[in-house]
This record gives structure tokens, sequence and C-alpha cells, in this order.
């Protein structure tokens, strides 16, 4: 293949590397919906089903505190949100069958770890967390 030829396939192994680059690293089985958007991180996933993985996700927050509305039903296993502060420490766990809004304790502004670990979880998952007014 001569050198023009191959210059004609690079957009389309660049457009491949670039999605295969950018996909998500929630593992197979679930594509979370997910708006991560400073001082607002919005998940939802639909039809889990005997899953087990762990993800996290940076989250940029202005502040100290964060709200956090949880909406899960949870049909068998478990499902558990983790959040650490921008200096690690953990500001937030919880089971995600717990249902409601709560508040993280007080951490470091800047980028914040969104973790959350499936085990065996067979569940609708729906959670957000916003910085606290």
């Amino acid at each position: 293949m001569g050198k023009v030829s191959m210059l004609r396939f690079c957009p389309v192994a660049v457009a491949i590397a670039l999605v295969v680059g950018c996909s998500s690293s929630t593992g197979p089985g679930i594509e979370p919906e997910i708006t991560n958007a400073v001082d607002n991180f919005q998940y939802q996933v639909t039809g889990i089903r005997n899953y087990s993985h762990q993800t996290s996700y940076t989250w940029q927050s202005t502040g100290v505190q964060a709200n956090v509305n949880q909406a899960t039903a949870i049909t068998s296993g478990s499902a558990t949100l983790v959040i650490l502060d921008d200096a690690g420490t953990q500001v937030y766990s919880r089971s995600l069958e717990d249902n409601g809004t709560f508040v993280t304790a007080a951490g470091t502004p800047g980028s914040w770890t969104i973790r959350v670990t499936y085990l065996n979880a067979s569940a609708t998952v729906n959670f957000r967390v916003q910085k606290r007014p």
C-alpha cells in the first residue's frame, strides 16, 4: 500500500482510536447515563442483572459539601456509593439501597472521586451529587 493510500485510512484509524479511548470504563453489561458537570453529577442505569464491578469518576466540586440524592431499586446483591474529596478523604459512603437525600461530610473542594461498586447486583440505579449551597 502506497503512502497516499495509507493517509486515506489514517482518519478512520484515528476515529476508531478516539471512540475506544473515550469509551466508558463501567465494564460490559451496563451503559449508564451520566451527566458530569461542575457541581452537578448525575448517574442512572436500568436493568442491571447479577452485575459485579467497580467504577470511579472524577467530578469537579467548588464546594466543601454535597447533597446526595439516591433513588435506587435493588432486587438482589448490593450497590455502594463512595465519595472522596480532592485530598482523597472519604466524605461519603452509603448503600445505594438507602433512598433519600443525604449530605456528605465537609471536604476539600476540587477533583472529587465518585466510586460505584456493584456486587452481584440486579438493580435500577439513580443518584445525583450536587454542591451544597
